[in-house]
């Protein structure tokens, strides 16, 4: 640019030379002069600017446009709804995919469980009954079944259109008209459980069981895609097909599910304790160790300590209801898939320190944690913290009666007497922290269905400070429970292992109580029903006996105030 300059200015100043040369010829004779030539400027080289390379074109961003099927599960849709990258169209001649019921191409199942009040008695109902009442409006447990207008088009278009009294209804509706409407029934997402709520199963299977078999279960929505109507090319299907792979697979999944099994007294000893020497160690477990074993967590209440030297068993030993079991009874706890071991049984410190010392040693020794009481008063205070699946379930426990009752102190092991002030703080302080709380009491003795005042009042407090669940250890029979503001309480749940058989009208009938949690939620809670024909054994109770057992519980916790 600058040598184009220079040779610009050359050029004028020749021009100028000329014109003013010729100016002077008018006035003054011209003079012979060399001719003065301009130097030689250089020949400019040639410009070249260098432009920046042409771009490739930029492909437009490949949106991945699904189509959802309306009668696709409204959680899941909500779920989509909010994935990044993904647009969904109303239009399903725009979807690069679509997502619908039925495709062979599954990608996702979604869970729904039959379900009923939870004061219902019927346990289980044949996918042949349920089939017979959609489609002809057989003899049914249930006179209606209501659902969510999606689960409705979906299961109509698996059964045809019901000729039963199965309608659709909103599903935030299902429970208050299942409660208010006698004998009506819903179909309930199966997240979406509550501990108000009783699972039915089908043909045995249950979706709160965790050997739940999806593929022989009816209430199953299967979900898949299907290549949109317009041609896609490769990277179009890929990042289509990838958005909608990351749906959720289930709204059931077995490694969010966890299940405690909660227990009432153990005591190995008297009667209990010369049958085990009579028919073997493990003979108690016969009938309900295989379900405490497939429990995540099980949780034994072992009122009696360990000792090495403990006396053999009595049939009859009333005189001083002094305690123990031998060494080698640990084995039927071992053999029942014990995890948790409360402590806040009265008879813990019948041995002195030693045994108590002893007994603890045995448990760790096994890996299982205690609560309730401990090496000292301030072990014993604090509670029992376990996270499984996901799930943070935190235990507490306490003795009700008067202190004295193998209480800890500051130098010796012991069961932790009830300080319920101090132990409110604890609950809300765990729920803060996002545990569910299960505070079980071994509380006053009584041989009647109904608890005391004293019983009710304390398992309130503690289920109004925060408590999920508030279970009695203590019964010797069976007492009531009640669903109170958010919480699960049963009073009293019986014998495990302990000799009371005939001794009062209702002390050969106990629970198993199986709650259920998933993803940080409480869905409620299985009543197993068992009962003893001899001093130590617990025996699930035939359709016949539970069905009684179920209205008398219900019966009495109805008059509960």
């Amino acid at each position: 640019m600058r040598r184009i300059k220079q040779s610009l200015m050359i050029s004028i100043i020749i021009i100028l030379s000329i014109l003013l040369g010729a100016c002077g010829s008018l006035t003054q004779p011209a003079m012979p002069a060399e001719p003065v030539l301009p130097a030689e400027s250089p020949t400019p080289e040639p410009i070249t600017t260098k432009l920046p390379p042409t771009p490739e074109p930029t492909p437009a961003a490949i949106v991945p446009m699904v189509w959802l099927d309306p009668r696709l599960p409204e959680e899941l849709q909500i779920l989509l709804g909010e994935m990044p990258g993904v647009v969904r169209v109303s239009n399903k001649e725009e979807a690069l995919l679509s997502l619908t019921i039925d495709s062979q191409k599954i990608v996702s199942s979604w869970v729904y469980a039959l379900a009923a009040p939870f004061t219902t008695v019927t346990d289980d109902v044949s996918m042949e009954e349920l089939t017979a009442f959609w489609k002809t409006n057989a003899a049914f447990p249930a006179r209606v079944l209501v659902m969510p207008p999606a689960v409705f088009d979906s299961l109509k278009a698996r059964f045809g259109i019901p000729v039963g009294e199965i309608h659709p209804l909103a599903e935030e509706n299902l429970l208050n008209y299942c409660e208010t409407h006698k004998d009506s029934w819903a179909v309930v997402p199966f997240e979406k459980l509550e501990p108000r709520w009783k699972v039915i199963s089908i043909d045995g299977n249950s979706p709160v069981h965790k050997g739940f078999a999806t593929e022989t279960y009816p209430l199953i929505v299967n979900i898949g895609w299907d290549e949109g109507p317009r041609a896609v090319n490769e990277a179009e299907y890929h990042i289509a097909d990838e958005a909608v792979r990351a749906a959720p697979v289930s709204n059931r999944q077995d490694d969010l599910l966890t299940t405690v099994v909660l227990t009432g007294v153990t005591a190995m000893t008297r009667g209990t304790g010369k049958e085990m020497e009579m028919y073997g160690v493990l003979s108690p477990a016969v009938s309900v160790g295989a379900l405490m074993r497939e429990a995540d967590i099980a949780h034994v209440s072992n009122e009696v300590p360990f000792d090495p030297n403990c006396p053999a068993p009595q049939w009859i030993q009333e005189e001083d209801l002094v305690f123990c079991s031998a060494d080698k009874y640990i084995d039927l706890l071992r053999e029942i898939g014990t995890d948790v071991v409360e402590l806040t049984g009265d008879h813990f410190s019948d041995f002195g320190p030693e045994a108590m010392h002893h007994t603890l040693e045995m448990y760790e020794s096994e890996g299982w944690s205690y609560y309730g009481g401990g090496k000292d008063i301030h072990e014993a205070k604090q509670p029992l913290k376990i996270t499984h699946n996901g799930n943070k379930i935190a235990f507490m426990g306490c003795n009700a009666k008067a202190p004295g009752y193998a209480t800890a102190s500051e130098t010796n092991p012991g069961a932790l007497h009830c300080d319920l002030d101090e132990m409110v703080n604890t609950i809300q302080t765990l729920r803060d922290e996002g545990y569910l709380v299960i505070f079980t009491f071994q509380h006053q003795e009584i041989y009647r269905w109904n608890p005391t005042e004293e019983m009710i009042a304390d398992s309130r407090r503690v289920a109004d400070a925060g408590a999920t669940i508030v279970s009695g250890s203590q019964a010797h029979q069976p007492h009531t429970l009640e669903f109170y503001g958010d919480s699960f309480i049963h009073y009293g749940l019986g014998n495990l292992f302990f000799d009371q058989l005939g001794w009062f009208e209702d002390s050969n009938k106990t629970f198993l109580d199986r709650h259920i949690f998933y993803n940080g939620n409480y869905l409620g809670v299985e009543l197993i029903t068992a009962q003893f024909f001899n001093w130590s054994t617990p025996t699930l109770m035939t359709p016949e006996a539970r069905a009684e057992v179920l209205r008398r519980l219900f019966a009495e916790s109805a008059l509960l105030k």
